[in-house]
């Protein structure tokens, strides 16, 4: 074990960056954190400039640095976690992004997703090969997209003038002076151009996509090596060996390192992930077949099932910025605890369509059963309930693919610190909730892959033993009286789909 005092988590986020000051206890010391513009430039469409998540990323490094006078002999290693699927490419000799970012969000590439995967063949194809659905959160389709559509950005591609990279690639990219294209296999997965089988990019989904394989990062273990720090006014030298997309980087936090562990994080989007250890199931609700970030050592591909919602902690701030029913996400608890229930309303927060396990990107949001009566205590507690729905849904298929129940489902996220919504999410499922005394175990489980990538810990069991745990949420509610509400919402559910 060196001697080093700690790690530091670079987590990227859909609506902020941040810095995360980590000590060997795996206690956040300290943390810098940034938001950045949203971009909408047409219904449907989500955009970001990369120069704002890599100045607001770098910005808040800086700061922490220099807020405890930190060197590069006191970090051991830097990991970073990342939205996945978001989108940028950019120009190897100047840096330069050829265009904004597509974030994981946006709409925009559907009927081309439609055209090239329309036929049944092609969509096992692409099923089997990569795990996923094909469908427009992914990126290939966001790839294609830019490449016909800015000016000459195909031509360039195929002279090898452009780089492809979801976040972790285009900031690794500049944090080491543009020595290092690289990417992990969690990463690579979310591409829908990455056999998670074989391990490599696919030749015959880079010809569907007609995307030129030279645009391409390396693919590395999540935890590894990628390069050193290499940038003005940032200490040069600290390795960087850690790297998963943001929900694996999760699992990994939480120690889900076996099969049948599962963990679901309340962000901006809601995301359930269970381990499957060394098998890949293929899932027959809706679901997604994605790689599980490893340990070092390990000598096998690790695999998770996953199910996604695309508005979680997104419907709060709908509610605070667009409606005015709240001056804050943290009052949603105390407004909803104002009434007993929500009245018969419901909220379905389809804005970009519905995730697993319904895939209906066509599907818009709707509030329902509203009367006279209705109060905004009433909407907001709908809103919050909301979000339990959306992952009971996705806990029971996974449950039906994986073949076993979820006993305890581990959490985290900034929804997670609402207690409401941790004793409704129980109430639903039926089954014990666990949340952590740290519960931004995104930006841990980068700092942990760093960690043992660099041996600032040793083993995992080391984490296992590090981790310790605040509420525990059990079932309160009647069971009937769940199931009829879990009722109610799926008739919501089926009017979006009309």
């Amino acid at each position: 074990m060196n001697g080093k005092r700690y790690v530091i988590a670079l987590d990227q986020g859909t609506t902020s960056s941040r810095s995360v000051l980590i000590d060997r206890t795996g206690r956040m010391v300290d943390f810098v954190q940034r938001p950045f513009q949203q971009i909408f430039p047409e219904p449907g469409w989500v955009e970001h400039n990369p120069q704002d998540i890599l100045f607001t990323q770098l910005g808040s490094l800086t700061e922490l640095l220099h807020r405890h006078n930190l060197t590069e002999r006191d970090i051991c290693a830097i990991g970073i976690d990342n939205q996945r699927e978001t989108t940028i490419v950019w120009d190897p000799t100047t840096g330069a992004p050829i265009a904004n970012a597509i974030v994981w969000q946006c709409r925009r590439t559907t009927p081309l997703v439609e055209e090239l995967c329309g036929t049944p063949e092609v969509r096992a194809m692409v099923r089997a090969k990569t795990g996923l659905l094909p469908d427009a959160y992914f990126s290939a389709s966001k790839i294609r997209w830019l490449l016909d559509n800015v000016e000459g950005a195909r031509e360039r591609a195929e002279a090898g003038e452009l780089l492809f990279g979801t976040v972790d690639t285009y900031l690794v990219w500049v944090l080491t002076g543009g020595l290092v294209h690289a990417t992990d296999p969690t990463n690579a997965s979310r591409t829908m151009l990455y056999d998670i089988h074989e391990g490599r990019w696919d030749p015959e989904l880079l010809e569907l996509f007609d995307i030129p394989a030279c645009m391409l990062p390396e693919v590395r273990p999540s935890a590894g090596s990628f390069g050193e720090t290499s940038y003005p006014g940032i200490p040069a030298g600290i390795p960087i060996c850690g790297v998963a997309g943001d929900q694996q980087a999760a699992l990994f936090g939480q120690c889900c390192f076996r099969a049948g562990q599962a963990k679901n994080t309340y962000g901006t989007g809601c995301f359930l992930l269970m381990h499957t250890g060394g098998t890949a199931p293929t899932s027959t609700h809706q679901l997604v077949t994605t790689i599980a970030a490893s340990a070092p050592g390990c000598d096998h591909t690790e695999y998770a099932l996953e199910g996604s919602v695309f508005v979680g902690g997104a419907l709060l701030q709908w509610l605070r910025d667009e409606l005015g029913l709240l001056r804050s996400s943290s009052e949603s608890e105390m407004i909803a605890e104002r009434v007993s229930d929500t009245g018969g309303v419901y909220v379905v927060p389809a804005f970009t369509g519905l995730g697993a396990p319904w895939w209906a990107p066509e599907a818009r949001g709707l509030i329902c059963g509203l009367t006279r009566g209705t109060t905004q205590a009433h909407v907001v507690r709908a809103a919050l309930e909301s979000m339990a729905y959306q992952v009971h849904d996705l806990a029971r298929a996974m449950e039906a693919d994986a073949g076993r129940r979820i006993e305890t489902l581990n959490v985290d996220g900034g929804a997670s610190q609402n207690k409401f919504l941790l004793q409704f999410q129980s109430d639903v499922l039926r089954c014990q909730i666990r949340r952590p005394l740290n519960t931004e175990t995104t930006s841990l489980g980068a700092a942990f892959l760093a960690g043992l990538a660099s041996g600032f810990w040793e083993d995992p069991s080391e984490l296992e033993e590090l981790r310790q745990r605040d509420l525990v949420f059990e079932p309160e509610m009647d069971e009937a009286r769940a199931d009829a509400l879990v009722a109610g919402w799926r008739k919501a559910v089926e009017r979006t789909l009309l």
